[in-house]
């Protein structure tokens, strides 16, 4: 750990394994092009689900990535989270061997787990008997894998954790990870992968009334609309390296972006009527750690549930915190383009902002023309903007709300 004081937490690195796109540049043009890569679920297992379309990450080889010594203790989850891991780490010049491994910490924020890892071993539980399973079952399906895995593979010894909080915990983890870094941590890798679309994984979010079961991809997931029927999951995730702004100046790389506020509140399942005042809240909450003034509000990625009572609580939920600033601040969701990724939806919304930020146009919302809420949600191609300070929300199934303050760097857009 450092000795210098503490200042503001900078994004130097960002890597990206998503379904419309691997790698930041990919997944940069996709999300500003507002691509759509929803299509039907191909995974095996899946064919007579209710579950039809997905974002799947097809062109994702994760022995092309990662050690063989890794790949065999963990599931598609982490595969994907430790790929987006040392993408980061390379963005931010900070590859190979830590020179300072107690200075680096890690923490991943998690909400399915390993469930593909999980499924295979079970299966061979029942069908060959308890000598079949492989000794990584213990470890591969849990939550705190990616972390574990990420920190192993990297040699890092700082501190480490996992944020178990809803879908909203994506945001809740860079948070997490900014306050490690005020405190003194040199470096924290940080963000969320999820692989949600094994059978097993499938089967366990059919409970969930707010999914979307709607079979064809360009009317599955159109939130803000009459036609609003739920939500498309998504696999794949974002990670980020967040550290001391000074450090990162002595070290001679750019800072991308600083992480400027945070809040989150709880307001219960599927309460969503009750989820505007919660968000408004989160976003008061982050608003006030930034010393930011909602006119000052450029850009705000939605977090956009698809369902009615939802859509209707977080536009209200925006027009309470931010005022008559609301309903002319651009909105965006590009996540419609390519599904939300449970607790890595918000951090790739992050990266989305950040990218909006560096590049001067926010991105647009696919699929979705005609919307029934006083918003100005940018919908058909991106809108050029001066972009300076972007709120991020996120709320989860399970009743969890956030909200994410990040401004732009000083350094040029590459």
């Amino acid at each position: 750990m450092s000795n210098r004081r503490p200042g503001r937490a900078a994004v130097t690195g960002i890597g990206v394994v998503a379904p419309n796109g691997l790698g930041t540049d990919a997944y940069g043009k996709s999300v500003g092009e507002g691509l759509d890569v929803l299509d039907l679920i191909s995974r095996e297992g899946c064919e007579q689900m209710p579950l039809r379309v997905a974002g799947e990450v097809r062109a994702f080889d994760p022995a092309a990535l990662i050690e063989e010594k890794f790949l065999v203790q963990t599931d598609r989850f982490s595969h994907f989270a430790m790929a987006a891991a040392a993408l980061a780490l390379d963005d931010a010049g900070l590859g190979g061997d830590p020179a300072e491994p107690f200075g680096i910490g890690v923490v991943t924020a998690a909400g399915s787990g390993g469930g593909e890892f999980g499924q295979r071993e079970l299966q061979k539980l029942w069908g060959q008997g308890s000598k079949f399973v492989g000794p990584y079952q213990s470890i591969a399906w849990f939550y705190a894998a990616s972390t574990g895995q990420i920190s192993i593979r990297g040699g890092f010894k700082g501190p480490c954790g996992v944020v178990a909080s809803d879908e909203a915990g994506g945001l809740d983890s860079l948070a997490h990870a900014a306050r490690a870094v005020r405190r003194g941590t040199d470096v924290m890798v940080v963000g969320a992968a999820e692989a949600p679309l094994a059978p097993y994984s499938m089967v366990c979010q059919l409970g969930y009334p707010e999914l979307s079961t709607v079979d064809d991809p360009a009317r599955a997931y159109r939130p803000f609309t009459e036609k609003a029927c739920g939500f498309v999951p998504a696999e794949g995730g974002a990670l980020l390296v967040v550290e001391d702004e000074e450090r990162a100046r002595e070290r001679g790389v750019p800072v991308r972006a600083t992480v400027a506020g945070h809040a989150a509140t709880f307001t219960g399942a599927s309460r969503w009527a009750e989820s505007r005042e919660g968000l408004a809240r989160a976003i008061r909450g982050a608003l006030d750690e930034a010393g930011c003034a909602p006119e000052e509000i450029d850009v705000v990625f939605a977090d956009a549930m698809g369902v009615p009572e939802a859509d209707r609580a977080e536009a209200l939920a925006i027009a309470d915190a931010l005022g008559a600033h609301g309903t002319r601040v651009p909105v965006t969701a590009p996540k419609t383009g390519f599904g939300r990724a449970y607790c890595a939806a918000p951090v790739l919304d992050t990266v989305a902002a950040v990218l909006a930020m560096e590049h001067g146009r926010v991105p647009p919302t696919p699929h979705v023309f005609d919307i029934c809420h006083d918003l100005d949600l940018v919908m058909s191609r991106a809108r050029p903007a001066e972009l300076r300070t972007a709120l991020v929300l996120s709320r989860g199934l399970m009743g969890s709300n956030a909200a994410l303050v990040v401004r732009r760097g000083d350094d040029s857009a590459r």
